[in-house]
């Protein structure tokens, strides 16, 4: 039996008086199918969940304790070079609570009521504009050098813009670019050894956040309307359901 507690905590009401929490990740979910994100949201049916990626987890949990020594001493990190600029790690007591997941950069959005939030990974100071630097980190393991030339990666960018406009919402002076620090995982060495070794690149990125407050008034649209939106040709949930729908109803 599903546990209906569980399965309809998160759904909207229109007209509810308390403000929706709306995370990146569910305005990203949006982007990618309006028809699933509205089951889920407004009906209360998520996607299955996704395995843990728990090596790029730790890859992340690394990385910010290291950040985090440079950060208590006021200094540049070595990768920060690669910038070309005046760089250290930021500073500001509601860092833990913008980098931990559920909490995040919070800021309300009061024409629509929701509540947006964003976990960041890290943010850089810029000494010489004083602007904030959102910062991501990314880990794979793949032939060649990392880019963010592929299609779906699509989504990765939208994760820096929206960081960067949360952090404006909330008054900061936010620079337009952004650095991923993508580890790569060398699989071409001899043996393992009990351990992996990292080519660290720092992939800037320049943010474009035109496109986050129509989208914000959009979702508020959609989830107020009591018509199912059409799904996104290319959702491998829908066509998987449709599929499977299909072979049931011939089955029978």
């Amino acid at each position: 039996m599903v546990n209906m507690a569980i399965r309809t905590r998160y759904i909207y009401t229109p007209n509810q008086e308390k403000p929706f929490k709306l995370s990146r990740s569910k305005v990203d979910s949006y982007l990618n199918c309006k028809k699933c994100f509205y089951i889920d949201r407004r009906l209360g049916v998520g996607q299955p969940p996704g395995f843990p990626f728990n090596i790029n987890s730790a890859v992340d949990e690394l990385l910010k304790k290291e950040f985090d020594i440079f950060r208590n001493e006021a200094s540049a990190h070595p990768y920060m070079a690669e910038t070309g600029k005046n760089l250290i790690p930021y500073q500001n007591d509601e860092l833990d609570n913008w980098r931990e997941n559920f909490k995040g950069v919070q800021y309300l959005h009061e024409e629509t009521n929701f509540l947006l939030t964003g976990a960041v990974d890290d943010v850089w100071f810029d000494l010489d504009t004083e602007e904030l630097v959102v910062v991501d980190y990314k880990a794979t393991s793949k032939n060649g050098e990392v880019s963010l030339d592929a299609e779906w990666q699509i989504s990765y960018k939208r994760q820096m813009d929206f960081y960067q406009w949360l952090l404006r919402q909330k008054g900061f002076p936010v620079s337009n670019d952004g650095y991923f620090v993508y580890c790569n995982g060398d699989k071409s060495l001899p043996r393992f050894d009990e351990k992996i070794q990292f080519k660290v690149s720092i992939l800037k990125y320049t943010g474009s956040t035109e496109w986050i407050e129509p989208t914000i008034f959009e979702i508020k649209n959609t989830l107020d309307s009591d018509t199912l939106p059409n799904s996104n040709e290319d959702c491998s949930y829908c066509v998987y359901t449709a599929d499977r729908k299909n072979v049931e109803q011939f089955e029978s």
